[in-house]
């Protein structure tokens, strides 16, 4: 399948990072290089952007796409928790500029090989890399119903976990889940037949919850945050776009805490925590698609972008 993906809120974050032509500027989640390459062209040859992504088919594609860039684009195969061993690998201490586009790309939801889709039959995957042995398959068939009821509840808000789980358990006892329709099926059985769909696929959150398992997407999101926002250089920009809730909360609440200065008690003389303030909010409040951008791709609805500019703390 041809790499196809529409990036999500693409002017807003090139607008957000604030591009240097002579700037070094990283994209941990590069998928098929959409954003990469607006960046890219925006730099002189003095300028360097690393590009980072998991996913063995989306850097493949992303080389192509950006080959008439390969003087100044870095590739590397990695998650973007690892970006600042990376850099140091690299020997880059501080950056211009940082994208995180978090979540599962259009393309891997497309490619139903993949087995992100809940809409297209094919094996339970669900791997961004494909070179890690556990997948969907191994979580819904191996994990114990309890640790199923805490997937769901805890990474899809899933209100009827508990009913969901204890069903998983029941039919792989006949049979193992292999496919992504099977999976699906069951899920929307749980469901009365009177709100099965009310809001939106029954299926929805418990693939989410599945997805972010396999990948960990949430393991060490905060710290990773925190990391790269510290790598930026004063004047840098970091922009992160999130999809759902508990994603945006931690980012949300990474950034909250890069904008405190002293949190002593108000009562002490002076401060003794040493905390200083590393950071401004460029954006109060998260930026959205607009109604132009939804027309043309309705996945950047739940779309949440945030945006941070580093001070420099040694004045």
């Amino acid at each position: 399948m041809e790499f196809s993906h529409i990036p999500v809120m693409l002017d807003s974050c090139i607008q957000a990072l604030n591009i240097r032509p002579d700037g070094i500027y990283l994209d941990g989640t590069m998928g098929g290089g959409g954003h990469s390459f607006e960046i890219a062209k925006r730099l002189t040859a003095g300028g360097r952007l690393i590009g980072i992504d998991r996913d063995a088919d989306a850097q493949a594609a992303a080389r192509e796409r950006l080959k008439e860039f390969a003087d100044r684009v870095t590739f590397v195969h990695d998650d973007f928790k690892n970006a600042c061993a990376a850099l140091d690998e690299l020997g880059i201490e501080g950056i211009n500029g940082v994208l995180l586009d978090l979540g599962v790309s259009s393309w891997q939801l497309d490619s139903a090989e993949r087995g992100f889709s809940y809409m297209k039959d094919a094996p339970l995957d669900m791997r961004m890399d494909r070179s890690v042995p556990r997948s969907a398959y191994d979580v819904v068939n191996g994990s114990e119903e309890r640790e199923l009821v805490r997937i769901l509840r805890e990474y899809g808000e899933e209100k009827l976990a508990s009913r969901i789980a204890a069903r998983i358990v029941r039919e792989r006892a006949k049979a193992p889940i292999k496919t992504t329709l099977q999976l699906a099926e069951l899920v929307a059985g749980c469901y009365p037949a009177a709100t099965r769909h009310k809001f939106g696929h029954p299926a929805k959150r418990t693939f989410q919850a599945i997805r972010i398992e396999v990948n960990g997407e949430l393991d060490g999101l905060s710290e990773a945050v925190t990391e790269l926002a510290l790598r930026l250089i004063p004047g840098g920009r970091m922009a992160v776009i999130t999809f759902h809730s508990l994603e945006d909360r931690i980012v949300k609440n990474a950034f909250k805490q890069l904008t405190l200065s002293c949190t002593c008690p108000p009562d002490f003389p002076v401060c003794v925590c040493g905390k200083v303030k590393q950071v401004e909010l460029v954006n109060t409040k998260p930026l959205t698609a607009s109604a132009a951008e939804l027309a043309v791709n309705p996945r950047a609805e739940s779309a949440k972008l945030r945006v941070i500019e580093r001070l420099d703390t040694k004045k």
